[in-house]
Order: structure tokens, then sequence, then C-alpha cells
């Protein structure tokens, strides 16, 4: 994912095989912990009560870098890693998601799913394919994705197909609840208007992370009701009947899309409070 650690204090991440499928080593995840705690170049575009948030630009790229910092004081970091990984629970909370399939297993601790989100109107649905990889080293817990090709998941008409070049989650136990990470860089595909970024940082993602957070406070009482002693993403012999990935079905790929130009929509026009 990186060169090291020089590489995440000045936002780089070259290393990052975008369509190709990585196995992360120590050195992605300490770049990743790097990336989250150093602020060094980022602009804070929101800062109130418990959560911050903020954004650095990528000289290669047409979208910014984002992060943001959440804690979360009467939530462990195991509830929120479960929360995060359960599909049974992700309809619960995550309002933008239209349909996830998990595509397959690389390893117990590897994954590729496909996620199709849907836009706040009059925006076009996303979907994107993606490698998932996590790590749970007790005192702090890893998510992450980049995005990655299937050949039984080619896009699809009624979607932009989108690409993530990396998005992290690290959850770590605090004295008092837990201390949420993220970090990520996407490019939606497509023309966008500029107006929405600012949306994003300052509107969309602190409600994504409140909404997180009363999913969290939730789910204990959810999951004694919901297959309670199924958690593969923490027992590994769970997995035992999911279907493996075949390597030479997710060769990188170019695919030729339509270039959607929504960059006259008028922040006006868009209601996001339907979707949250």
């Amino acid at each position: 994912m990186t060169k090291g650690v020089d590489d995440a204090k000045n936002g780089q991440y070259s290393d990052v095989l975008v369509n190709r499928v990585k196995i992360l080593e120590d050195a992605d995840f300490l770049y990743i912990k790097n990336l989250c705690e150093n602020n060094d170049g980022w602009a804070c575009v929101y800062d109130k009560k418990t959560t911050k948030v903020w954004t650095r630009n990528v000289p290669t790229s047409d979208f910014c870098m984002i992060k943001a910092h959440c804690h979360m004081p009467d939530v462990s970091a195991s509830v929120v890693y479960d929360v995060l990984h359960d599909p049974l629970y992700r309809s619960k909370w995550d309002h933008y998601m239209l349909n996830a399939e998990d595509v397959g297993l690389i390893n117990p601790n590897n994954d590729i799913c496909y996620y199709a989100v849907g836009g706040m109107p009059p925006f076009r649905s996303r979907d994107f394919v993606m490698q998932r990889s996590w790590l749970d080293t007790g005192h702090e817990k890893f998510i992450c994705s980049h995005s990655v090709c299937h050949e039984k998941y080619p896009p699809v008409k009624g979607y932009v197909r989108g690409v993530v070049f990396f998005t992290a989650y690290l959850i770590r136990e605090a004295d008092v609840g837990c201390h949420l990470m993220y970090a990520t860089h996407s490019d939606p595909k497509g023309k966008l208007p500029a107006w929405l970024i600012n949306r994003l940082t300052r509107v969309i993602g602190p409600r994504m992370l409140k909404k997180l957070h009363k999913a969290c406070l939730k789910y204990p009482a959810w999951k004694a009701s919901n297959q309670p002693t199924w958690k593969p993403w923490i027992y590994p012999e769970q997995q035992a009947n999911s279907v493996r990935i075949n390597l030479s079905d997710c060769q990188p790929r170019n695919y030729e899309q339509e270039l959607i130009d929504e960059s006259s929509v008028d922040a006006k026009d868009v209601n996001d409070d339907e979707v949250l």
C-alpha cells in the first residue's frame, strides 16, 4: 500500500495497487496508522464536540483525501468493529447502501465484496468492487479496502463504477469508550459540482458518524437476537462454507464508461436529509 511512514507524512500512497489484489503487510498497517494520526498538511474543515474532519489535496487527483476522528465515550472498540463488519446489521444504519454482496474469500482476513451506494437525488448511484482487509491486534483494530476487479462484476447499467484508492478505519480502545479514525480517498467518476466536497465533509460525513454511533449503541441488543455467535470476521472457522476467490478472476481491467456530467446540479436541489 505504501513505501513507508514518510509517505504517510507526505500524503503519498504510490504503491497502492488499485484494481489489484494485495494482502496487506505490517508496513501497510503502519502507513494507515500514521495517515490517521499525523495532521501535518491537512486542513481541519469541521470541529464540533467529539468529531473532527480534515481534507488534504492530492496533486494527481481531482478529489481530495478526507479523514475524520470521533470519540465514542459509551461504545467499546469491539462493538464498532463488529458494526462495521456485520452485513446483517448494515442496512439498519447505512441508508446509502442499495446492495452489498460477498464475492468471495481470499484468506481469513481478506475478501472481495460488491457495494452499491445510492446517490443523493438527482445524483446517479455509484457501485464498487473492493478488496477488504482487516486486523485485530486487541488494542487497535483495522478495516481497510481498495478497488479491485472481478470478471463476474463488471460495470452495470444504472450505476457509475467508482474507484476507491483506499479507505481505512482505525478503531482504538480509550480510557473511556473508544476512538474511531477514518481516512479515505476515492474517485466517484463522472463530473461533479465543486460544492459537493464541502457538503460531504461538513454535513454528510459528521451525520454519518453520528448515525454510526447510534447504531453502535443499539447493536448489542440487536445482535443478541440475530445470530449472536455468528462473527466470521473474528472466528475464521465460520468461513468454512465461503466461496473462495480465484485470483485469475481478478485481473486488472480498463472499463469504458459513459462520462456522466452532474456538475450543473445546484446544491439547493439536493436534499441529503432524505437519505440520512
